[in-house]
């Protein structure tokens, strides 16, 4: 369907790629429409969109995709939110208290002056307390209410697919379960484990699996209505009254195969604290790509045993460990093309885990095309000028090219000079050769010719043979010859 200029203006004007769940969506989804280039994140696939958001035709529902790399929350309450705004809502919102000024309230900059949960001295959505999702104080209105949660569009966990409408009838209409322990990996996990590809939560207890496509068909709610807690972790959302919060199931696996240019992978059992003794491995294999690099946007391991390592995809070495003790670096490069992400737990101490972003690069060879076309003229125009000046020269000329795609090396003066040398004895000693040649032939007839015939009434040495065995040449000085002796 057709976009209004706005909007379109809107999404094309953002700085990061954002990338949504193509899977997820059918071909009349708003957010498929903008997807131009296709990534597959292990058995999902991903297409690249710009940052912002973009209305329904017929409802003004937001539907804002997730963006691994401009995402500002990776965690599912957003208690690492760290942005900037400043009011409950984008839309006709509720300004936000400065925390250094709600003296009268449990948080605030007196009572937590290290910037414990982001406080500060601004006004700035937080969540210090870790509520379901971030919240600020507000000016004390008639009712009694003073703090609210904060509608943030671009706090979303990458795999948290939004909050949905349920008029009666579910958005995921495969199998479902209730329970009064519901997480939302608990449900995540049933739910993966009956292969389906999406979990949602309504209520606080009550779970969804399926694999619809169109399980916004609905309708799109505000995220803050999807903030009745989980019965079984009062810190995470699960749903609500007649909404249902969505994930995709690949979240929280242990181990899988992602081959996206960019990606986030998360701990075993996400976003609830890892379980024990888990063994798990994620292989990042981009064909083609220079680098990787790794930005843990989330790491909390309580001890030395509990670890993640980075290894080289084909010799498996380690090239990196990480634990309690000693946490990975805000970002860091390997150069490699297949890389695998491993991670260990032992039986004691479990905590929160890691979220990673990882982003793949590949070097860039392109050449300007007039800047090569214009080499390859040279080329042809410095060959057809040797051919010229080699027809009307009897210099023997040498010509060193390159390709057109390296740069032509220049040689040294030294080097033209050792080569001028080494043409030079190379043709004395040919001529030498054919000289020596001359001489010995011309010596070799006048040999001969001496020892068959005589000169000035000296007898033939055939002759003397005959009577004396042997003979001397007449005149052996007379060709610089020691006397010879014949049998």
């Amino acid at each position: 369907m057709e976009r209004p200029a706005a909007t379109v203006a809107l999404a094309l004007s953002g700085l990061a790629l954002t990338f949504c769940f193509e899977r997820l969506y059918s071909a009349s989804h708003p957010c498929s429409e903008w997807g131009n280039t296709l990534f597959r994140l292990n058995t999902a696939f991903l297409t690249t969109l710009r940052d912002g958001e973009v209305f329904n035709e017929d409802t003004s529902a937001q539907h804002t995709c997730t963006s691994a790399q401009g995402a500002e929350c990776y965690t599912a309450n957003g208690a690492d939110y760290r942005g900037t705004q400043n009011q409950t809502s984008l839309h006709a919102g509720r300004p936000c208290l400065f925390w250094n000024e709600t003296f009268q309230h449990p948080y605030n900059t007196l009572k937590y002056p290290n910037g414990e949960g982001g406080l500060g001295e601004h006004n700035y959505c937080r969540n210090p307390d870790g509520d379901v999702s971030p919240w600020c104080y507000i000016a004390e209105s008639e009712d009694g209410v003073y703090w609210k949660y904060c509608e943030i569009p671009s706090c979303r966990m990458p795999g948290n697919l939004g909050c949905y409408k349920d008029y009666g009838d579910p958005p995921l209409t495969g199998i479902s379960e209730t329970s009064n322990k519901l997480t939302i990996q608990t449900c995540i996990s049933f739910c993966r484990n009956q292969q389906f590809k999406f979990a949602g939560m309504e209520s606080g207890y009550a779970c969804f699996c399926g694999n619809n496509p169109d399980y916004w068909r609905y309708g799109e709610a505000v995220s803050t209505e999807c903030n009745s807690v989980c019965f079984g972790d009062h810190t995470q959302p699960c749903g609500g009254d007649g909404r249902v919060i969505l994930f995709d199931t690949l979240i929280g696996a242990c181990g899988g195969n992602y081959t996206s240019p960019t990606s986030v992978i998360y701990s075993p059992d996400f976003p609830d604290t890892y379980a024990t003794g888990r063994v798990c491995y994620w292989t990042i294999q981009i064909p083609g790509a220079s680098q990787i690099q790794f930005n843990f946007t989330l790491f909390d391991i309580k001890d030395s045993t509990d670890m993640v390592e980075v290894l080289d995809g084909y010799t498996y070495h380690v090239l990196a460990r990480f634990d309690g003790r000693n946490r990975p670096p805000i970002s860091f490069n390997v150069s490699l093309d297949f890389v695998i992400l491993y991670f260990f737990s032992d039986q004691i101490n479990q905590a929160q885990g890691f979220a990673v972003v990882y982003r793949a690069t590949k070097e860039k060879l392109q050449q300007d095309i007039t800047t090569v076309n214009q080499k390859f003229t040279e080329v042809i125009t410095e060959q057809a000028n040797l051919r010229i000046n080699a027809a009307q020269s009897s210099k023997i000329l040498y010509v060193i090219t390159t390709s057109p795609s390296h740069p032509t090396s220049i040689m040294s003066e030294w080097t033209v000079y050792g080569l001028t040398a080494l043409l030079i004895i190379t043709v004395s000693a040919i001529l030498a050769k054919i000289l020596l040649h001359f001489i010995m032939k011309i010596w070799t007839d006048r040999f001969w010719s001496s020892m068959v015939h005589t000169r000035h009434g000296k007898t033939s040495c055939y002759n003397h043979f005959e009577v004396s065995g042997a003979c001397q040449l007449s005149h052996p000085s007379k060709y610089g010859l020691k006397p010879l002796r014949l049998k």
